[in-house]
């Protein structure tokens, strides 16, 4: 049976009042935990008000490996 661990980042957006997400920079923390065998299974922004974001949050996966 497959076991698997779990990473959640938390990603902050910018601008004065937040919301405003840098794509590129985005992409390079995706692909870096890509890199690392992380894949992303969810994603979601944390609310401010008046749909501004205040974090982006990513949840990503992994097959463990158990020592033996």
């Amino acid at each position: 049976m497959d076991q698997w661990e779990y990473k959640t980042v938390k990603y902050q957006t910018g601008g004065f009042l937040g919301g405003k997400v840098n794509e590129d920079e985005l992409n390079e923390l995706l692909n870096s935990y890509g890199y690392e065998g992380w894949e992303l299974v969810s994603c979601f922004d944390t609310s401010q008000n008046q749909g501004q974001s205040r974090d982006v949050i990513a949840i990503f996966k992994r097959r463990a490996f158990l020592g033996g």
